[in-house]
C-alpha cells in the first residue's frame, strides 16, 4: 500500500565506498530516528529540514554497527513526492543488509520493485513516460543509449505528444460544436484544412513509430550473429571487438563448434555476438557434432537482428560463401570481407556480394584496420546514425502500441472523408487517436498497465 512507508537498498548489491538505503513515506522520518543517531547530540532527525545532511552512526537494537550519513527530503520536494530520508551506510552486503533489516524492525515495510518510481508517478512527479525512461537509463551502456532515456525522462515524449493532443483536441472540439451545434453558425472544418491537420499529426506520429527500433538498439542492444565458412577469421573478429582473447582462433577448420557468447561496444551500440561453427556442406557422412554446429549457426541466422558475415578476402567466392550470401538476402546484413591485408585487386568479391547485402566492409580483424568502417557501417543500417538521441522517441513496445494505434485512427479519420463520410464520422475516429495518445502519456492508463510499467524494475528504485 502507498500509505506504508517503505525501505530497500537503493544502491548496486556488491561491495563498494558507500551503499544507499532509502525510506520514503509519511513515516521516514520516526523510522530514520530509530535507526540513525546523529553525532551531534543537539540535532534531531525529526526536525531535520529538507535538503539536508547528518552525520552519524548506525544502530540496530541501540548496538551501533557502522557510521555514514543521512540525507533528507520533506514532500513534496523529492522524488516520490513524499518524505523520503536516504541513508549512506558503507558498502557492503552485509552492512547494508543489516541497515535495511533495522529500518523493517523500527517499522517500515519492504519496498517492491519499482515502487519509489512508482510512487513518483502517483504523486505527479513524473509522467508515465518519464518513468519507463527511468530504467533505460539505469541499464543504458552507451552515451546515447544513456542520452536518450535522459531526453524521456526529461519529458521530450511527454511534450511531443501532449503538443499533438492539444491540437487534435481543438480539432475535435471544433467538429462537436459544428456537428451538435448547427444553429449557433459554427464555421465548417474545410476538407483540405481538415485532411491537412489529420496527415500532419498522422505524419508525426509515423516518425516516432519509424525511429523505434533505432532507439531499442540504442537502450538494449541488438543481437549480432557472426556468420561465415572455416577459417573465414570469425572468432578473430570476435576476439578484435571483445578486446581480449574470448575464442580460440587455430588454423583447424571447425574448431569452433559451439555459439560462443560475448557483449561488446561498437560505437554506440552494444552488440550481443554471437561466434559461430563455421558454415559448410558436411555431408550425410560427416562429423554429427560439427553438422550440428553448423545448424545451430544457421538457427542464429534466423534469430539475429544484425548479421556480420564473414568472408576471406583472399580467395575465391566457395559455394559454401554464395549460399550464406543468398540466406542473407533481404537481411540487415554486412559483408565482412576479412583478411584484406592478403588479398590482391582481384581477390576482393565486391561485386559478387552487393546483390545480397546493404553494406559491404573491407578490413583486417588482425590489427583492427577497418574497424571504424565497420562501427559506421553498423550505425547507419541499424540507423542510430540518423537518431537524434535528445529528440522524442518511443522508449517501450506499449509507447509503439500505443502511438501505432493513435496513427490508425487518423489514417481512417482521413480515409472517412475522402471516401465522402461527414464529419461525424471522422470525429469517432479523432476520439480514438485522442484516447490512444492519452493512454501512452498514462493519462488514462489502467491499473493493469501500471503494472505492467513497473514490473521490469529494480528494487530500490
Amino acid at each position: 500500500m502507498q500509505e506504508a512507508t517503505i525501505a530497500a537498498i537503493a544502491t548496486a548489491p556488491g561491495a563498494g565506498g558507500i551503499a544507499v538505503v532509502r525510506l520514503s513515506g509519511a513515516e521516514s522520518y520516526q523510522v530514520a530516528a530509530r535507526v540513525f543517531c546523529p553525532a551531534n547530540a543537539a540535532k534531531k532527525v525529526e526536525q531535520a529540514k529538507g535538503y539536508t545532511a547528518l552525520f552519524g552512526h548506525f544502530v540496530d537494537r541501540e548496538e551501533a554497527f557502522d557510521e555514514g550519513v543521512a540525507l533528507f527530503f520533506r514532500a513534496p520536494h523529492s522524488y516520490t513526492g513524499e518524505d523520503v530520508v536516504e541513508l549512506s551506510c558503507h558498502g557492503g552486503n552485509a552492512v547494508a543488509r543489516r541497515l535495511v533489516e533495522a529500518c523493517l524492525a523500527a517499522g517500515a515495510q519492504p519496498a517492491a520493485p519499482g515502487e519509489y518510481t512508482r510512487r513518483a508517478f502517483l504523486n505527479g512527479k513524473l509522467g508515465l513516460t518519464q518513468a519507463e525512461a527511468v530504467m533505460d537509463l539505469i541499464s543504458a551502456d552507451g552515451r546515447q543509449g544513456a542520452a536518450l532515456a535522459n531526453a524521456a525522462l526529461g519529458g521530450a515524449l511527454a511534450k511531443k505528444i501532449n503538443a499533438q493532443k492539444a491540437q487534435l483536441t481543438a480539432l475535435q472540439a471544433h467538429l462537436a460544436a459544428w456537428v451538435d451545434f448547427p444553429e449557433e453558425d459554427v464555421p465548417e472544418v474545410s476538407q483540405a484544412e481538415l485532411i491537412a491537420t489529420l496527415s500532419e499529426q498522422k505524419d508525426m506520429l509515423y516518425q516516432l513509430i519509424a525511429g523505434y527500433g533505432a532507439g531499442a538498439v540504442l537502450r538494449r542492444g541488438v543481437d549480432c550473429v557472426l556468420l561465415g565458412r572455416p577459417n573465414v577469421g570469425k572468432s578473430t573478429l570476435l576476439n578484435l571487438l571483445a578486446g581480449f582473447d574470448r575464442a580460440i582462433v587455430t588454423p583447424v577448420a571447425g574448431t569452433t563448434r559451439d555459439i560462443v557468447e560475448q557483449a561488446v561496444q561498437l560505437g554506440s551500440v552494444r552488440l550481443n555476438l554471437f561466434d559461430t561453427a563455421g558454415v559448410r556442406e558436411v555431408g550425410a557422412d560427416g562429423d554429427a557434432i560439427e553438422a550440428e554446429g553448423i545448424r545451430r549457426s544457421w538457427k542464429k541466422l534466423d534469430e539475429a537482428g544484425l548479421v556480420l558475415a564473414v568472408f576471406d578476402a583472399a580467395q575465391p567466392l566457395s559455394d559454401d560463401d554464395l549460399q550464406l550470401a543468398r540466406r542473407c538476402q533481404g537481411r540487415p546484413a554486412i559483408a565482412v570481407l576479412n583478411k584484406q591485408d592478403l588479398a590482391g585487386e582481384q581477390d576482393v568479391p565486391h561485386g559478387t556480394l552487393e546483390p545480397y547485402f546493404k553494406k559491404i566492409v573491407p578490413m583486417c580483424a588482425k590489427d583492427a584496420v577497418g574497424l571504424q568502417a565497420l562501427t559506421d557501417a553498423v550505425a547507419d543500417l541499424l540507423g542510430t546514425a540518423q537518431l537524434d538521441p535528445g529528440a522524442a522517441q518511443l522508449c517501450s513496445a506499449r509507447q509503439l502500441s500505443a502511438a501505432t494505434r493513435a496513427r490508425d485512427a487518423l489514417a481512417e479519420a482521413i480515409r472517412a472523408r475522402q471516401d465522402g463520410f461527414g464529419l461525424d464520422a471522422a470525429a469517432v475516429c479523432l476520439t480514438d487517436a485522442l484516447q490512444a495518445l492519452c493512454d501512452l502519456t498514462g493519462e488514462s492508463a489502467t491499473e493493469a498497465t501500471i503494472d505492467e510499467v513497473f514490473e521490469t524494475f529494480c528494487v530500490g528504485k
